[in-house]
């Protein structure tokens, strides 16, 4: 494919790009393609598509869409899922190399990274991303630093041109990765701040209804790609066809939902902030929240997931979700229900993690009966 024009703003990007080329009774939108296999009979050479395992064209309309949005010189690469292209960032660490990861991230990640440096591939060192001192002490000898932010669950905010410019300086070669699943590239592209790849879980707010489970990966360095492929084609860690269709078709109402829940997110975070019951809300887009400032100057918004930490302890936080009847008891997030889940009931979730702290995914229902669906739950965990 060639590369991106970035000729259109965000929100249209998610409605025009990916789509056949305009011919004459073509299709608007890209076929699903069921193909193991493709002819060939010469020596395979790069670019050939030759096997399904290195290929298909329902993954690319989609991968070309994603660079778009980011800001990509190169097609994204989709994966079988978030935690298989951050298997695939994980393999550039060099043997005996240095992780610098946040104590708070995506759980999977963070397992992984723990079970590879157990195994003495490479030494990992967990930091408080906000803190950007304790960030810079860990730098010495890094290979990758790995990025997220807003972080999760605990929504922390890196000062991301400071943390780059300095593990730049610590190593001229450093890799440094970025998880923008929380933000997407319509609130924030890591690549315009100088990070080398950028992770996203699909299944999120991509796909945007709940029923794929993908990951990306985008770089704009060859080289960088090139380790990406072929990892994935090695691994075997490939999209199915009819999940890559799936996630460019919810793609295009990215715009939509982000702006319908973003805008629902402020509502309730401020509502939150006041209610009897609650102990701490930590929300991105509050002038009180301690990563306000820097989420103002380097994002397009501030996301639409909210944590609350409930008076009363973990009791108290289990009976609010159990009291819900319309958010949605569940993991994951960025679909267009409303979900709701106290995050310490997963037992991998690091200690520092409060027992009562719930993570809101906040959807694109009406705003106002979200909030009675809270405030009446949060009222009955009072009174208990």
């Amino acid at each position: 494919m060639e590369p991106a024009e970035f000729s259109y703003a965000p929100d249209t990007t998610v409605v025009s790009a990916g789509r056949p080329a305009r011919e004459h009774d073509a299709a608007v939108n890209p076929p699903i393609v069921l193909s193991s296999t493709y002819h060939g009979s010469g020596p395979v050479v790069d670019g050939d598509r030759a096997y399904g395992r290195y290929s298909n064209l329902s993954w690319e309309p989609f991968e070309q869409a994603l660079a778009e949005l980011e800001r990509a010189a190169l097609p994204g690469l989709l994966f079988s899922s978030g935690l298989a292209a951050a298997s695939a960032a994980m393999e550039l660490i060099p043997p005996g190399g240095v992780l610098v990861i946040p104590r708070h991230a995506y759980q999977g990640a963070l397992v992984m990274a723990r079970e590879l440096s157990a195994k003495g591939l490479f030494d990992v060192r967990e930091v408080d991303i906000a803190e950007t001192d304790q960030v810079l002490a860990a730098l010495e000898g890094v290979s990758v630093l790995w990025l997220e932010s807003p972080t999760n669950p605990m929504l922390e905010i890196a000062d991301l041109p400071v943390l780059i410019e300095a593990a730049r300086r610590a190593n001229p070669e450093v890799i440094l990765v970025m998880d923008n699943t929380f933000a997407t590239p319509l609130v924030q592209r890591p690549l315009e701040f100088g990070v080398d790849i950028v992770l996203h879980s699909v299944t999120k707010y991509l796909a945007g209804h709940s029923d794929v489970v993908l990951g990306a990966l985008v770089t704009s360095e060859p080289r960088l790609r090139e380790r990406l492929l072929h990892h994935r084609s090695i691994h075997g860690a490939i999209a199915g066809p009819f999940e890559a269709w799936l996630a460019l078709r919810g793609l295009r109402t990215l715009a939509l939902r982000i702006e319908r829940s973003q805008a629902t997110a402020l509502l309730l975070a401020e509502r939150l902030r006041t209610h009897p019951a609650v102990a701490r809300v930590r929300y991105p887009g509050l002038s009180v929240d301690p990563g306000h400032a820097r989420a103002k100057a380097q994002m397009n918004g501030f996301g639409s997931v909210i944590c609350v930490e409930v008076l009363g302890g973990q009791p108290s936080a289990d009976s609010v979700v159990a009291a819900l009847r319309l958010w949605t008891p569940a993991t994951s997030l960025g679909g267009v229900e409303s979900l709701i889940e106290r995050r310490r009931r997963h037992l991998n979730e690091p200690h520092t993690v409060p027992e009562n702290l719930l993570r809101l995914s906040v959807g694109i229902e009406n705003p106002e009966d979200l909030w009675e669906d809270l405030s009446q739950a949060l009222n009955l965990a009072r009174t208990r």
